[in-house]
């Protein structure tokens, strides 16, 4: 945990190494990522983002007053899923990061990322705090399912195509 008492990405990096590379890559395969946020009302949103992972850390940058920014200033809960890609392949399985984002404020934090990431001002920055990371892939006749929550081991499930009950890995 960083010294603030919020897991940070840098955390999840360094409780699961291995499983970080393999999401980390999985949403360096595109650009483009859906974000799911919640509305005013409750009701889920979708909308497309990039996701940055930069200096430990993964960033959100938003379009100002953008409804995804609007969303998670009133509730921060989000889920953030790779983009698939073409096909049924899923080209390494599907991962998705859900958690808190939380909003950078600080004209000069925002100054100093914007510099860095070549990111015309002004937008909406938010840093993830990832309280679960899941990877589903196919291999062989068996799906599998790798959860990550803080505090806690990697967790893999897998099952066949079949009424047998799923099995941990282990």
């Amino acid at each position: 945990m960083s010294d603030t008492g919020t897991l940070t990405w840098a955390d999840f990096e360094a409780a699961e190494p291995a499983f970080a590379a393999t999401v980390r890559e999985r949403f360096g395969q595109y650009t483009h990522h859906a974000l799911a946020t919640l509305r005013k009302d409750g009701s889920p949103r979708l909308s497309g983002i990039e996701a940055d992972f930069r200096g430990g850390e993964l960033w959100l940058g938003m379009m100002p007053n953008s409804r995804k920014a609007l969303d998670l200033r009133r509730d921060p809960r989000f889920s953030l899923l790779a983009n698939p890609g073409s096909g049924t392949d899923m080209g390494g399985g599907d991962v998705r990061i859900s958690g808190r984002a939380v909003e950078v404020t600080d004209p000069d934090a925002l100054a100093r990322y914007a510099a860095d990431a070549g990111a015309p001002l002004p937008f909406h920055l938010f840093r993830v705090e990832p309280a679960e990371v899941v990877r589903t892939w196919v291999a062989g006749e068996e799906i599998h399912f790798a959860t990550w929550r803080p505090g806690r081991a990697l967790r893999t499930l897998s099952r066949g195509n079949d009424d047998a009950p799923p099995r941990e890995d282990g």
